[in-house]
């Protein structure tokens, strides 16, 4: 039976990671050994708190719908987390919890992007984000950003690439695949630019609470009309719970909350519950050690990748991500992980997920895995190396 499909699904590209994922899932059920460095999830789970609180909410049946916009004690216990860790306050009415930091993407795309709209992102940037403008028959507009910026926009590249059709700005900080923030001046300066020309700054802090070489700055802090996004998968631990959350302007609240009822009832239940436990003293003090321990993984794994040829121009400053240049090793990053997956029995993921500019001389490298892991990894690609001429 044929189907016409619709024609956005055109302009949604295969998800590259996720291709590799597959290969790495199909070799492993050859009995093979990997080391994965490529899937943007951390190796640790939902602390024990977060299980507890899961466990107690089941054995009292709290698993029927909440409220579009979720449970209102979460939603305060988020406010007290800005005001606690950033010193933002925050009106709990601010807050819809959704499910996952895609959910919340999903809304605010669907609440602020027009047919034709254009909305910018630097390339590289995560590939789901130009899709869920897509979504909504607008156009992600790829701006290249090279290590100079940090992989990201500046309020100088925005101003420049304004245009008649440009509608606002999708931006991450910290970023997947660089792992580079974008200080809060130029953050600042980027949101004048876009208020002076009526456009909305959206901004996907999901790895914020991973910053490692100085206190992360929410957009919130700098603006009251920012549209942020977060997510209790990275910092939190619960990435296969789906939840997260997105602060809107008050003007916002009703339309997003409306679009919520409509696409997603209501989020996990169960989750929620669980989640409420993530901001307990026990729970916030394993969040902090782990925080540490990706640093720990950072500080072995950029000198480790330049050992071996790979060049990081820019140190990343959060996240678990190093977006390594490979030119000097391969003129094709993608044969070139495949090769390493097949050959080398080592995860990472080619740089075409993330644009097109200089893709293919690039790399994603996750250190979301234990240390003697990530060593293992490098010592098979110096064999590998030693042995085979990569692509």
């Amino acid at each position: 039976m044929r189907f016409d499909l619709a024609s956005r699904l055109d302009h949604i590209a295969p998800f590259h990671a996720m291709e590799i994922a597959k290969l790495a899932a199909g070799l492993e059920g050859q009995g093979r050994h990997l080391i994965h460095m490529g899937i943007g999830e951390p190796d640790f789970t939902a602390p024990p708190p977060v299980l507890e609180a899961a466990a107690r909410a089941l054995s009292a049946g709290l698993t029927q719908y909440t409220a579009a916009s979720g449970l209102p004690a979460l939603r305060e216990a988020i406010a007290a987390y800005y005001l606690h860790s950033y010193g933002v306050t925050v009106s709990p009415s601010r807050i819809i919890v959704t499910a996952g930091a895609s959910g919340a993407l999903l809304l605010a795309c669907a609440a602020l992007v027009n047919p034709g709209d254009e909305v910018l992102m630097p390339d590289p940037c995560y590939p789901c984000n130009r899709h869920f403008v897509a979504a909504f028959e607008g156009r992600a507009r790829m701006i290249p950003s090279g290590p100079q910026e940090r992989f990201q926009l500046s309020d100088e590249i925005v101003r420049s690439q304004w245009g008649a059709a440009t509608r606002g700005v999708l931006l991450a900080s910290p970023a997947n695949p660089t792992g580079t923030s974008i200080a809060a001046h130029e953050l600042s300066a980027i949101m004048h630019t876009v208020r002076e020309r009526g456009g909305f700054t959206i901004v996907d802090e999901i790895y914020q609470g991973l910053s490692y070489d100085s206190p992360p700055v929410t957009a919130l802090s700098l603006a009251d009309d920012a549209i942020v996004i977060n997510s209790f998968s990275k910092y939190f631990g619960m990435t296969g719970w789906r939840l997260g959350w997105i602060v809107v302007p008050d003007a916002m609240t009703a339309a997003v909350e409306k679009l919520a009822q409509n696409f997603f009832i209501c989020p996990s239940t169960l989750a929620q519950h669980a989640a409420l436990a993530c901001f307990s003293p026990e729970s916030l003090s394993i969040f902090e050690e782990r925080r540490a321990e990706f640093a720990r993984r950072r500080a072995y794994i950029v000198p480790a990748l330049r050992g071996l040829g790979f060049d990081i121009p820019v140190m990343p400053d959060g996240a678990f991500y190093v977006y390594a240049d490979c030119s000097s090793l391969t003129e094709d990053t993608d044969v070139f992980a495949r090769r390493m997956l097949q050959e080398a029995g080592v995860v990472m993921v080619p740089g075409l997920d993330f644009g097109t500019h200089e893709a293919q001389r690039r790399i994603r490298v996750s250190y979301a895995n234990t240390i003697s892991n990530l060593q293992e990894g490098m010592a098979r690609l110096h064999r590998w190396m030693q042995s085979a001429a990569p692509a």
